[in-house]
Order: C-alpha cells, then structure tokens, then sequence
C-alpha cells in the first residue's frame, strides 16, 4: 500500500514538475528560446495527466502508451538537436556535423538494442509483451546514446572555451542526467525483471522528478545573460583556443558546400 502511494506521489509530482518547468520557460520568455523543449514539456504535461484516468492495466493504457512513445522518441533526439544549435550557434559547421554523428549514433544504437530483444521473442508470446519489449529495447538504446553523445559534447566544449550562458549548460547538464536515469531504468527492469519493477520504476521516476524540478530552479531570464566561463584558461589562451575552433568551423562550412 505505501510503495501504491509513493507511486501516485511520485506521478503527481512528475506531471506537476513539468507543468511548472513550462509555465517557467512561458512566463520568462524563454519559451521562445527552447520551442522544443517547451513543447515537450505541454505534451508531456497532457500525457501524464490522461495518464492518471486510465487502470495502468488496461488495454487503453496500453494503447496511450504504445501510441504515445514515438511522440516521445521524436521529442528526445528534437532537444537534442535544438540544443546543438544553441551550443553551437556561432559554429554552424560543427552542428551541422554533431547533427548528423549523432544521428548516426543513435540508429546504431537503437537498432543494436532492438535487435538485442529480437531473439527473445517467441511465437507465444502475446503481442503485447512483444510490443514492450520492443519499447523498452529501442528506448533503452536511445537513451544511452544522446547520453553519451551529450557527455561527448561537454568534455569537447569544456576545452575548446564555447562561450555559454548558464541557462544551457544548465541545460545539458539536466538533459544528460535525465537520460541516464531513463537508460539505467531500462537497463535495470532488464536485468531483475518483472519481480522488481516497481522499484525500478519507482526509482527512475524520482530521478525524473528531480530533473523536472532542477529545470524549474534553474531556467531563468537572468540565465540567458549570465556567461559560463572556464576557470583553468587564461584570457589570452582562451582567445588563441576560439580563432582556432572559428577556423575548424570555416573549413567544414566550406567542405559542407561542395
């Protein structure tokens, strides 16, 4: 009965951390800056809403759930991207190139993770085992691979001296952590199975939940003019390391136009 009700909490608490996490980027203004991510977070609010008039176990929960899931995928890899392109936005050819290794990445991934759970399928199986498996092995690959990816980034930018505001390595930071606890979720329900799932889920909604609230407190419209910058860098050396980075950036603009 208490872990029913942490649960409940927790779902509360999840869809109440994103509703916020929106209102906050509307309210300030930054919703204008993060469309993506400020559209994820109404269409997430409005899922886990509908969420709470369904029985977790019946066939239209199910269907919310496998319909709903791509939606979501789609959403992932958009922030992703939308989040290069403020990383990046002086540096047009480097995003225009993490874009694309990232999205190879993560159909590699994916589609290793997918196949993965293909040979566990049986011909007994009922359909809608099949069809979360299926959906816990592409979102586990998924996951793992923008979490990666975004780790990747940030010890690459860390040394090349970006100039950033505290709003989007706050950003990254959340997003990078908010995949690994969704990809340790899946991983972890994998491993121990059905006995333990609810502990597992109850584990990675409270990660979740932290994530939703870290970017309610710390998205703000003094964020935006709040640089970031690197503490071991002198001046002089910081400026030597961007004429180098704007040059690498100027030849793989060139090399994108032929």
């Amino acid at each position: 009965m208490a872990g029913a009700a942490l649960v409940t909490v927790l779902k509360v608490a999840s869809a109440l951390g994103s509703g916020l996490a929106a209102a906050k980027l509307y309210s300030t203004g930054l919703s204008s800056k993060y469309r993506i991510f400020f559209a994820y977070l109404v269409f997430r609010t409005v899922y886990m809403t509908c969420g709470w008039f369904f029985d977790a176990a019946s066939n239209a929960y199910f269907f919310l759930v496998v319909t709903t899931q791509p939606v979501f995928w789609f959403f992932y890899v958009a922030m992703v991207w939308e989040l290069f392109g403020l990383i990046l936005a002086r540096h047009k050819g480097f995003s225009t190139l993490g874009r694309w290794a990232m999205y190879l990445v993560s159909a590699v991934s994916v589609t290793v993770s997918a196949i993965s759970m293909i040979h566990k399928i049986t011909p007994a199986m009922p359909q809608s085992s099949v069809a979360v498996g299926l959906i816990v092995a592409i979102e586990r690959g998924l996951d793992f691979s923008l979490a990666i990816f975004l780790i990747l980034m940030l010890f690459v930018l860390s040394w090349y001296t970006v100039p950033l505001s505290r709003n989007v390595v706050a950003h990254a930071v959340i997003y990078t952590l908010f995949f690994l606890a969704g990809g340790m979720s899946m991983i972890l329900r994998t491993l121990f199975g059905l006995k333990n799932t609810d502990a597992v889920n109850t584990g990675g909604m409270a990660a979740t939940c932290a994530c939703f609230l870290a970017w309610f407190f710390l998205l703000s419209a003094k964020g935006e003019e709040t640089p970031v910058k690197q503490p071991w860098f002198a001046p002089e050396q910081e400026e030597r390391i961007l004429i180098h980075l704007d040059a690498l950036n100027a030849s793989l603009l060139k090399v994108a136009k032929k």
